[in-house]
């Protein structure tokens, strides 16, 4: 199904059989108009497309092409299936109850069925280049897909992420921040790739949790620790790394949409 804005944006709604995940995946392919004169194609990934909607996205896209803050390029915003808790995650590694086992099959998706998928239907033998992003446990997906595969994606885009993911409980009497996070121990094993770029958004409402007694909520702490892990590497503020912090941000679609286009500037601006 087909749908055309007044802005001219199209909506697309495509299904893909995944033989990885064994289910339907949904896709909304959200395209400007500009999109079939374009001579290189640019792609955004979303992770919990589903709420896409809710988020007035095409509202977005519309302002910020209306006031030339962005160049054009195609959107696949998927939706999560029932079993969200265990494809969105960590491929390499499941956390302390077993969460995100089925993130390597999510992976397998993106990269061996979703992305070749798309190649066909717009006709391109590559993107110019390719972004992701999530929200929430969909934001450790997108990082985690990111920074696994840096010849394939120049920029994740984290909104309220789930860097709190570990290894262990934190009510175990081993648990140690700097052990058992287990995105941030990827970015310190990892290598920097200097093609790569990150956004981080978090709200001082997103949760109440303080583990440490710091007087900082758990969520802005695991996404400032991640960029000190990110900064380690040789990442730089600002240049590589964009961090959006909202007062009065909450965990929710509303204040994603108000993060949203700040991120899409950060990603695409002219």
């Amino acid at each position: 199904m087909q749908m055309v804005n007044e802005s001219g944006i199209r909506v697309e709604n495509i299904t893909i059989h995944s033989g990885f995940l064994q289910r339907i995946v949904k896709i909304d392919l959200y395209q400007p108009e500009e999109l079939s004169s374009l001579s290189e194609l640019s792609l955004l990934l979303i992770n919990d497309g589903q709420d896409m909607e809710k988020m007035r996205f095409t509202s977005i896209l519309d302002e910020l092409y209306d006031r030339k803050e962005i160049r054009p390029f195609l959107t696949a915003a998927i939706h999560c299936g029932t079993e969200r808790k265990r494809e969105y995650g960590i491929a390499a590694e499941a956390d302390y109850k077993g969460r995100g086992d089925k993130a390597g099959l999510y992976t397998s998706f993106v990269m061996q069925e979703l992305i070749p998928v798309l190649h066909i239907k717009y006709d391109v033998s590559r993107f110019a280049e390719k972004v992701f992003a999530g929200f929430s446990l969909g934001a450790l997906s997108a990082m985690d897909i990111v920074w696994n595969h840096p010849d394939e994606f120049k920029t994740a885009g984290c909104f309220s992420s789930s860097f709190w993911w570990r290894s262990i409980d934190q009510l175990h009497p081993d648990y140690d921040d700097h052990k058992h996070r287990i995105m941030h121990q990827q970015v310190r094993r990892g290598n920097y790739h200097p093609s790569l770029k990150f956004f981080f958004q978090c709200g001082n409402m997103d949760e109440t949790r303080d583990r440490n007694k710091n007087g900082i909520i758990d969520s802005i702490d695991d996404t400032l620790d991640i960029i000190k892990e990110l900064e380690g590497k040789g990442y730089k503020k600002e240049k590589d790394i964009h961090y959006l912090e909202l007062a009065d941000g909450h965990h929710d679609v509303h204040t994603w949409g108000r993060a949203m286009p700040e991120f899409l500037k950060w990603g695409f601006g002219k």
